[in-house]
Order: structure tokens, then sequence, then C-alpha cells
């Protein structure tokens, strides 16, 4: 049985309803996603929503309501941002669930039985925001706690402790051994030395005297498990983990068919949750190198160089964007704008940018012209002749910009890729003006009828192509651009309708009669203040 693609957001803290930035991480996620799909790969798409720890109990308890209300009211706003991008998950994780109880509880008693926790009595620092202890390693060069670690307060009580710090030195190997652990590499350099400034164990409880929203311990009926050892463990749990079974090579062939994931995760939850927590954690219940999760590190989505917060006020809604100018434009912008891996300015004048003109006046206008003109002087059929100069040019421009497009989707840079694709477009209503089509319909001569047939169908050939190679980030401008083709319209609105496969040159046949042409993209007028 084939491997399958493993892809998964960072789970969602129900605190608070999702911005931007959220929405990123998200798309991206489902891009990467139907890219693998193109490619005929059997892929697994989990995403989902963290609902337990002190943040959600004091937020429900603020709003008057109790913790599991708070959190399904949160939760209904990223299933609905899901279905308003158009994301296509395999699986909904919801930490409250008794499947994953039963995972957490499992991993927990296995760890305790092992000795790898006991319990301990400590005083110090607290970061609530975190839900941590903190150590003199956590204070800046000026002695201080940084701004990161939110609001600190002293603490002392009794807990029970994960034994991190013995596994530091593997976790190093690890790292010095695998190049591509964290994608991006300087990414991976951050990590290397956070690791190396481990000197302590990790708390994973919290009395339920303070805290009683939380997965109880199953050897210790006081107390709740710590959010982050909780969260982590969803990755696994909804993927078909078995806790009961201590090999990796003992599990169920569902979850071994699927494991290893690329876990697509911001870069404030590298260190210490996903790339020391997390890794040590599979690291000790006995996942072998080898199916340790790749990470792939995004920056952030800033407002005027600030880093989007609910606690600033400077909070993007993508609900109002996606409504305002569609999921399409949306979705294009955030995979456009930013590089994978770094941070970009959030504007909405140019999410508008990425309507009006990137899409409405680049790819939609040429589905336009071109449609409209096989209509106007070739009563909407196809001509085609193989052994035409134009058909062979062509054909060996799409020789280098189709692996160009793939190479980015597969590399995870997905600007990339749409920045070839706009090229693409803008030489082809280029191609329209040289050509100047209405001028060889008005000619007489055997050769002119001919280069008319020609020119387009080259056009709509690569728009065909065009609509499969953009499907990942426009999945309904895909369809739409099909539709308009007249093409596979037994698969209208399935994602199977698009493939690899079928990218192939010169698949539109002789004869074909394309459909009427309809704006893929209204252009979309705004106040100037917008």
């Amino acid at each position: 049985m084939p491997k399958e693609f493993f892809i998964t957001t960072a789970i969602y803290y129900t605190n608070s309803s999702p911005h931007v930035g959220h929405a990123y991480e998200m798309v991206l996620a489902d891009v990467i996603a139907r890219y693998h799909r193109l490619k005929g790969e059997k892929v697994f798409f989990l995403t989902g929503v963290d609902q337990h720890g002190q943040k959600v109990q004091q937020s429900a308890a603020k709003a008057g309501v109790p913790p599991a209300e708070f959190v399904k009211e949160i939760t209904q706003k990223w299933v609905d941002l899901g279905k308003k991008l158009d994301v296509k998950y395999d699986e909904w994780a919801e930490t409250t669930s008794d499947r994953h109880k039963k995972v957490v509880r499992g991993i927990l008693q296995r760890l305790f039985d092992e000795g790898q926790i006991y319990k301990d009595k400590q005083s110090g620092y607290y970061s609530v925001r975190q839900e941590q202890f903190l150590t003199d390693k956590e204070r800046g060069p000026d002695g201080q706690f940084g701004p990161e670690w939110g609001e600190i307060e002293f603490r002392e009580e009794e807990n029970y402790y994960f034994k991190l710090s013995q596994h530091r030195d593997w976790l190093l190997e690890y790292l010095d051994n695998r190049a591509d652990a964290v994608i991006p590499n300087f990414r991976q350099k951050e990590l290397r030395n956070a690791v190396e400034r481990i000197s302590g164990d990790l708390c994973i409880s919290r009395p339920k005297s303070r805290l009683d929203w939380g997965i109880e311990l199953p050897f210790d009926k006081d107390f709740v498990t710590y959010v982050w050892f909780d969260a982590l463990t969803n990755y696994i749990s909804f993927a078909g983990y078995d806790p009961s079974l201590s090999t990796f090579n003992s599990q169920p062939s569902t979850f071994r068919d699927r494991w290893p994931a690329l876990q697509i995760i911001g870069k404030d939850i590298l260190v210490p949750a996903h790339g020391i927590y997390w890794l040590i954690m599979l690291h000790a219940i006995g996942f072998p190198d080898k199916q340790m999760p790749q990470l792939l590190v995004h920056g952030w989505w800033n407002l005027g160089g600030a880093k989007m917060s609910k606690s600033v006020g400077n909070i993007v809604d993508p609900f109002v964007l996606a409504e305002k100018y569609g999921s399409d434009a949306l979705r294009y912008y955030l995979m456009r704008d930013i590089t994978t891996g770094k941070d970009a300015d959030f504007s909405e004048e140019r999410v508008l940018s990425a309507h009006n003109d990137a899409l409405a006046n680049s790819l939609g206008n040429l589905l336009n012209r071109t449609l409209q003109m096989i209509s106007r002087f070739c009563d909407g059929a196809l001509h085609v002749n193989k052994t035409s100069k134009v058909f062979s040019d062509i054909q060996s421009k799409w020789v280098q910009w189709a692996p160009l497009i793939t190479e980015s989707y597969q590399s995870n840079v997905v600007d990339s890729g749409l920045t070839v694709l706009h090229i693409v477009a803008a030489f082809f209503n280029r191609l329209i003006e040289d050509k100047r089509p209405w001028d060889l319909a008005k000619a007489s001569t055997t050769e002119a009828r001919e280069e008319l047939f020609d020119v387009l169908y080259v056009l709509a050939e690569s728009l065909r192509i065009i609509a499969i190679l953009i499907s990942p980030v426009l999945p309904k401008a895909a369809h739409g651009t099909f539709d308009q083709l007249n093409w596979k319209m037994e698969l209208s609105g399935k994602e199977e309708r698009f493939s690899f496969g079928d990218a192939e040159w010169g698949r539109l046949p002789d004869g074909h009669l394309v459909g009427k042409p309809v704006p893929l993209f209204p252009r979309i007028e705004v106040d100037e203040g917008v």
C-alpha cells in the first residue's frame, strides 16, 4: 500500500477568534495538500483546535459561561473559516474528543510507568501566557523576562515533571544528522541554539485546585495535564496512533502508512513547543529518528510592522476580506505576498490589487478574450494543427514553464510558482496583441485563416493547463475555467477533475466546442479610502 502524504497545521487555540495570519496557515496547508493530490498521491490533511488550558478557563469565566460552551462557540468560527476559504481537510481535531483523551492518557501512563515522569515541588516565575515555569535561561540580557512571555507571576506548587533534559543530547544529534528537520534552514539553526540551552525538565501537570479544564492524569486524579503535552499529541491521536502498542512498527498500518507528517507551524511555536517538547515526546515513546515529523515554519503577517495580536487590537478579520474580495482573491494574495518562512506586512490594498490586477485584468481577461474570439471567429470550435510552428513554439514554452511551477509547489515556496503563472498569463495577453486575431479573421488568405486557428487553439489549450497548475491556489477559478472551456464537465466541482497527468500539451481535441465566456473575476470598485 503506498504511503499517504500527511500534512497538518498547528492546532488552533480556542481562546480567541481567527485572524488573517491563521487564514494564511490554513490556506498554505490546503495548497500543499491539493498539489500532492494533483500528483496522484493519497493525502491525509489534519487540522483542528486545541480546547484546553488555563487561558481558556479564564476567558470562559470572564464570559460567564462554562469552558465547554465557550470553546464550542470559538471552534465553530474555525470550522466556518475553513469552509469560507475552500480549505479541504480530511480530519478535524478537537482535543476534548474521547479518542484524543484516550491517547493522551495512554502516553502519560506509559511514560510514568517507565520512570520518565516524576513528582516534585517547584517555586519560581510563571508565564501565564505560555502556561509554564521560567528559568534564568529565559531572561534577556537585561535580566528581565521578555514580552513574549506575557504576564509573569511567582508561584510555588507541587506538580509532575517529564524528564526533558535527559533527551537533550539525542535532539542535538538528531538535528545535526538531518539537515531538513526544520525548513527553512535558518529556523533549524535557531532551534539547535535553543536546544543547547536546555537545562531543566518540563512541568506537565497543573493542580485541579487552580485548573480543572484539562485532561486528568491517569495516575493522579488531582491533576490535569499541561496544555502543550495535550495539544501536541493531536498530531498522532487523530491519525490512528495506539498508545497501548510500545513500538512504532507495532502501530496499525493505517497510522504507519501516514506518518511522518509535514507540520506547518508559526515561528513563535517552534521553540520550545514543537521543536523541543514535541520531538522529544515522540522520541521518548519510541519513535525512531526517521519517523520524526518535518517542521515547515512560516513567518508572521504583520500590520504596520507589528505582529497581529488581539491584545494590541490590530487584528485583520479574514471573514470580512473573503466576503469582500472572494475566497480565491484572498487565497491568491496570501500565497503571493509572502515567502514561506519570512514575515510580510499585510495590506488590504494589495488584496484588491490581487483581485483586480493579477486576476481580473490578467488571467480573467485572457480567458474572456480567448473565448469571445473563438466564438466570434470559429463558431466556438477549436481547430488544431499539431505540425504548426505556433503549436510547437508554445509547446516548448510549457516545457520550460511547467517544471518551474511544480517545483515551487514541491519546495513549499508557492509565491514563486504564482510569479511564473503571472508571467505566463502576461505572455499570452501580449501574444493576442502581437498576433491580432481580429486582423487575421479579416484576411482572405488560407495562411491567415490557419494562423488564426493555431493562435486561438494555443490560447485555449494554455488556459486549460493554467487552470490545472493554478488549481491548488485558486480552486474556484480553476473550475470556472474548465467550465467555460467545456472540459471534463462530468467532474464539474470535483477536485479529481484536475491532475498533472492531464497537463500534457495538446489534449484539447480538434473540433472541441468551448463554452460561453463569463467574467471569472468581475472587477471590484471600492471607495478611495480602501
